[in-house]
């Protein structure tokens, strides 16, 4: 007796499978990350990040124009700070003429409707490459919370539509939302990096902005103090629901494809927009297996971006964006 229903109808061709897919990818997932240096004519290849740039701010523009005229509206900034203006406090970062609030200026001024929201951690501004400020050899959070708070406000004064923490201190989000209402932002947000796990894909990333921890005694090595255990699930949805309770109006979890299975559990339970980070290190080795010829690159990267929608995703940073955009147009 055959089946009556057979699964395998709706899988005969591509005309029915597209007809009945569940999840489909459009330019409008996407938050797209962009590097930012300072000088002119720049567009600086990442060794570890191959295809992907920094830009100067006059390419930067052109880069801008690009991800409009492809239908992708939301920009995520990173700035890679020269090293004589690093310190231990993060100062530049305040600068009303530093290098991310001429981006932000940049941005706006080449294309007003994009969405720009914007890194706010002090690792690039940071002489030691941490998130916060270091004393006696240990990460302070909640005086560098009141830097962020004052980074946050800098970046609204520019023009930034979206803060984005990134740096895992506690309480940050709650800091950073009162100093924004207190100074008349109130229609700034905050995509809050809520689930960031310690992660060892982050690789390229950091010399992308020359941000890693330095190796100096009496410096902690690593962000293990401040950034998730990778071994740790329930901790993920407590900290998600903090910053929701501390005013984050998007949440993200960081890094993606070894955390789908956190992706899903924290939207599953919250009201609110879910991002997901597809980082460095999964760029670098999807690029990697594809020169070797080990992988199709196309193929893994629709399959990547599509695990994220499926498993919850709002929202994908990736800097695949374009290249999955110009695939599917």
């Amino acid at each position: 007796m055959y089946p009556l229903r057979r699964n395998r109808r709706l899988r005969t061709n591509e005309s029915i499978r597209s007809l009945v897919r569940e999840t489909i990818i459009t330019p409008n997932d996407f938050l797209v990350p962009l590097f930012v240096v300072e000088g002119k004519g720049i567009k600086d290849e990442i060794p570890s990040m191959p295809n992907y740039f920094r830009y100067s701010l006059d390419l930067l523009e052109d880069e801008v124009k690009t991800l409009w005229k492809l239908g992708l509206k939301s920009v995520l900034l990173f700035v890679k700070v020269p090293d004589n203006l690093k310190d231990n406090k993060g100062a530049e970062a305040l600068n009303p003429n530093g290098l991310m609030q001429r981006a932000i200026k940049t941005v706006k001024n080449v294309c007003p409707d994009m969405l720009v929201m914007t890194d706010v951690a002090l690792d690039p501004y940071s002489a030691y490459g941490h998130d916060g400020i270091i004393e006696n050899g240990q990460i302070l959070n909640d005086e560098t919370t009141e830097v962020l708070a004052e980074m946050s406000i800098s970046h609204a004064q520019a023009g930034a539509n979206f803060v984005a923490p990134s740096d895992m201190m506690d309480g940050r989000i709650l800091t950073i939302r009162e100093a924004l209402e207190d100074e008349g932002f109130i229609n700034t947000g905050i995509m809050s990096y809520s689930a960031k796990y310690a992660s060892a894909f982050y690789g390229p990333f950091r010399d992308a902005l020359d941000s890693a921890p330095v190796d100096i005694a009496a410096i902690p090595k690593d962000k293990k103090t401040y950034q998730m255990d990778y071994g740790n699930r329930f901790e993920a949805l407590k900290e998600t629901e903090m910053d929701i309770d501390e005013g984050a109006d998007i949440v993200m979890v960081k890094p993606g494809i070894s955390y789908l299975d956190i992706l899903r559990d924290i939207k599953n339970e919250v009201d609110i927009p879910v991002a997901v980070y597809q980082v460095s290190g999964e760029y670098a080795m999807i690029k990697a297996a594809a020169e070797k010829g080990w992988l199709n690159h196309d193929q893994i990267m629709m399959e990547t971006t599509t695990a994220f929608k499926r498993s919850g995703a709002d929202i994908i940073a990736s800097y695949f964006a374009k290249d999955v955009v110009k695939l599917i147009s």
